[in-house]
């Protein structure tokens, strides 16, 4: 089994946040592949289903991006699912905006949602880092994190989703490196 994660926060003016874009990317998975309503458990919103023949769980963390991890681990030793086959979509700021960078393992870089997943399921994980590009005017990065994406990052931010989940098969098969050149390509 497989356990996709998209990082965000759960309030209703948070739905256009930049550091809401795993929220985003779940649900274009959830469109694309007809997963399971969603559904309270586990902390989050969760769905089931399949992309492709690969059985997935999808969540989207409701404790708030610093306390994602508590979601994760109660969901992970539910289902018995090993870390490695956790794939976690989130922001990045030291990323071009609307470039991937798809990877397992490595360092938190700063990112809160990410420091609390490694803080209660360790850091075997997949993470495939959307880049949101860094914040201009010496705007404060909490500011800029929670400030919505403009129409124009909006309509390329649907181009990012739909080449994410085009390409998905390759990210399930934990190709990491093909999968980031393939969706940067597109």
């Amino acid at each position: 089994m497989l356990l996709l994660v998209g990082l965000g926060n759960p309030t209703p003016d948070s739905e256009n946040n930049r550091h809401n874009i795993g929220f985003k990317i779940i649900d274009a998975v959830n469109k694309k592949f007809g997963l399971s309503k969603q559904k309270p458990k586990f902390k989050g919103l969760l769905t089931t289903g399949n992309v492709g023949e690969q059985k997935v769980y999808a969540i989207k963390p409701l404790t708030f991006m610093n306390n994602s991890g508590m979601c994760i681990r109660e969901l992970i030793e539910y289902f018995k699912i090993d870390s490695e086959n956790v794939i976690v979509f989130h922001d990045d700021l030291d990323v071009e905006f609307g470039k991937i960078k798809a990877k397992f393992g490595g360092s938190d870089a700063g990112h809160n949602g990410v420091a609390s997943i490694d803080k209660f399921i360790g850091k075997d994980y997949s993470r495939v880092r959307i880049g949101i590009g860094k914040p201009k005017d010496k705007m404060e990065v909490s500011d800029f994190v929670l400030q919505n994406f403009d129409e124009d990052e909006m309509l390329r931010l649907e181009k990012i989703t739909n080449n994410i989940t085009d390409f998905i098969s390759i990210l399930i098969e934990k190709k990491l490196d093909l999968f980031s050149s393939t969706v940067n390509n597109k």
